[in-house]
């Protein structure tokens, strides 16, 4: 069974959204679960800091020795920070994916971003 930390929200892709932190941003990543299903990750394609971004839109790519799969945004928002760290080192993805292996920080555009997430029941449920 993946691992699904109960504190995060997700999303149907496989992406998580860790709680705002101080300053209302959220971290962004991918799940336990999407990075065991692409394998050896080996290269990853962020969005631009100060991009804008629409929740369900593809932001970038992750490409593994199995396939090349889009990252989508969790929600809206301004992106703020990316982990340039994946650049030399994109297995933090898979050896650490919701530490290391984070992928981007947004501004959400809307406070109430977290409401069409699913809570780590309803993600694992929808594992099956």
């Amino acid at each position: 069974m993946s691992n699904i930390p109960a504190d995060l929200s997700y999303t149907a892709e496989h992406e998580w959204v860790a709680a705002p932190d101080a300053e209302g941003v959220v971290r962004i990543g991918i799940t336990d679960h999407a990075q065991s299903e692409l394998g050896d990750v080996v290269f990853v394609q962020l969005p631009e800091v100060g991009e804008t971004v629409e929740a369900g839109a593809a932001v970038g790519e992750i490409e593994s020795t199995k396939s090349v799969s889009d990252i989508f945004a969790p929600v809206s928002g301004e992106v703020v920070a990316v982990n340039d760290r994946l650049e030399d080192e994109p297995a933090a993805v898979n050896s650490s994916p919701y530490g290391d292996g984070w992928l981007f920080a947004l501004r959400p555009a809307d406070e109430d971003h977290r409401s069409g997430l699913l809570d780590a029941n309803g993600y694992a449920a929808q594992l099956g």
